[in-house]
């Protein structure tokens, strides 16, 4: 059961505080890497966060700039041949989601087996954990909030471990380190539940506490000062003209050119998948289980990433670090994505000059511990102990995200884990029971000719001379090649001396009864 609202909004303050943080790293992160200016990762994390937030149904999804669309985008940036041609085809993108929700696709989401959806998260969770130990160790070749295994440096995930272990930085132990002290202490129950300090985020006396720790470096052992590579970097804007100056906006010169639609194309359907699998993955970890209606997810996504193009931003999409960082902080309502969007709005554009002071180290104690609420080892036993056909698709998308990037790995984890959906239900469509040399073989439900193979061999256990009954009254339909299958156990019944009893089933009229 859900609070009532007026006490939900000291916990969602709160909570946005944290989002904000985890967010603006991320948002620029993202942009660089996609080839685009930094401040549209800034814009589609502001309209992800005020209109998406206003508009989609959702009490704890967070939307803005998606790591997994970064080659994308940057791709389609190449291809295109500008930036402005591809906010273009954003717009038209938003337009293609605003129709998918208009339609209903948002039962897609109902399809999305629940081990591959717990398989990305412990997936983000390891990543999170595997990526943030470079620039906890002040290494930050890498652009905070990068999901794939191949990275921009041309390192991969381990490698750069590797390297960060040779080439840390020294003033950036200390600082994650008492980051790392408030982050863990602050989210000890003791404290969330204090009447005061459950009020302050751990993440914000982290942040603060890297910043004066890197400030005091400055004055007294200067050699350990984190310089500019190591530390946020916001645009800064003097006045409204230098803003607008770097203000972007669409061009639709080649709106009617194949290439244009297929970028739109692409966008809408990625960006719909993705923001379909982090709600599922947000409504499963939001702790008063509330379901987002997805159809009016794609629509709020469609509306915000029209916006987002025309404004010059990234294209957006429901994305689960953010979420989860949302719901890990003891949001309530949309009213947490909502104010982390006007906190990014409000003190990108203000204080740019002291953001610009925070180290990345200090923001990856954040990160970390989240990645570790993602991944807890209770996870992987808890689906170790469901049985090989959760726990194998579990691990297989883990595997396919850690070694790949978010959207392959989700796609490999989805095919793999329907193999195991219709695998199990190959079993149970058909099944055999023995007692005392008498044999039952029934069929639960409607059966294919994928299960030939299964009942072929069951039906060749049978020893010669047994009693048999074949029960098909819970089927409502039989395919051909198993309707050849039974017909013909049953001419040779006789001949291998079974007695053999046929219920629900015609085989002379080779269909149900």
């Amino acid at each position: 059961m859900t609070p009532p609202l007026n006490e939900n909004f000291k916990y969602d303050l709160k909570s946005s505080f944290v989002v904000f943080l985890v967010a603006l790293p991320l948002c620029l992160g993202i942009a660089v890497a996609s080839g685009a200016p930094p401040i549209s990762g800034l814009i589609a994390g502001i309209v992800g966060g005020i209109v998406v937030g206003t508009l989609s149904k959702s009490q704890v999804s967070v939307s803005g700039p998606a790591a997994g669309l970064t080659v994308i985008v940057l791709d389609s940036i190449t291809s295109m041949g500008s930036f402005p041609l591809f906010l273009g085809a954003l717009v038209v993108a938003g337009l293609l989601q605003l129709l998918f929700g208009l339609l209903k696709a948002g039962v897609l989401s109902f399809y999305f087996p629940l081990s591959v959806i717990k398989g990305m998260l412990a997936a983000i969770g390891l990543i999170l954990i595997l990526k943030q130990i470079p620039h906890a160790l002040g290494y930050d070749k890498d652009f905070l909030g990068d999901f794939a295994f191949i990275q921009p440096d041309q390192h991969n995930t381990f490698t750069e471990i590797i390297y960060a272990l040779q080439y840390f930085s020294p003033g950036a132990i200390p600082i994650i380190l008492v980051a790392l002290f408030f982050v863990i202490t602050f989210d000890l129950p003791a404290v969330k539940n204090h009447k005061l300090f459950g009020k302050i985020p751990g993440a914000l006396l982290a942040v603060i506490s890297s910043v004066l720790i890197n400030l005091i470096y400055q004055e007294l052992k200067p050699e350990w000062a984190l310089a500019n590579e190591h530390l946020v970097t916001i645009p800064i804007f003097s006045n409204l003209s230098d803003l607008s100056s770097l203000l972007i906006f669409p061009d639709f010169s080649t709106i009617s050119t194949s290439l244009f639609w297929s970028v739109a194309g692409t966008l809408a359907v990625i960006g719909s998948i993705e923001t379909l699998l982090s709600i599922e993955a947000g409504d499963k970890m939001d702790p008063y289980k509330r379901k987002t209606p997805a159809s009016r997810e794609l629509i709020a996504q469609g509306i915000g990433n029209s916006i987002s193009g025309f404004l010059g931003g990234l294209p957006m999409t429901a994305v689960i670090v953010r979420t989860s960082a949302n719901i890990e902080s003891g949001a309530r309502s949309s009213k947490s994505t909502i104010l982390h969007g006007i906190l990014l709005l409000i003190l990108v554009f203000s204080i740019p000059n002291l953001l610009n002071k925070i180290p990345l180290s200090g923001l990856a104690a954040v990160l970390l511990l989240l990645g570790y609420k993602l991944a807890k080892p209770s996870l992987f036993i808890q689906q170790y102990k469901k049985g090989w056909n959760q726990f194998l698709p579990f691990l297989g998308t883990i595997m396919a995200i850690l070694l790949t990037d978010l959207l392959i790995g989700i796609g490999i984890g989805l095919i793999f884990g329907l193999f195991f959906v219709i695998k199990s239900n190959f079993h149970r469509a058909v099944s055999i029971t023995e007692r005392n040399g008498n044999y039952l073989v029934k069929f639960q439900k409607d059966v294919s000719f994928l299960n030939k193979a299964i009942l072929v061999e069951m039906l060749n256990t049978i020893p010669k001379g047994s009693d048999v009954i074949i029960n098909a009254t819970m089927a409502s339909y039989i395919d051909h090649d198993i309707q050849d299958v039974i017909n013909t156990f049953i001419d040779n019944a006789e001949s291998n001396q079974m007695n053999l009893t046929v219920e629900g089933y015609n085989p002379y009229a080779s269909k149900l009864i």
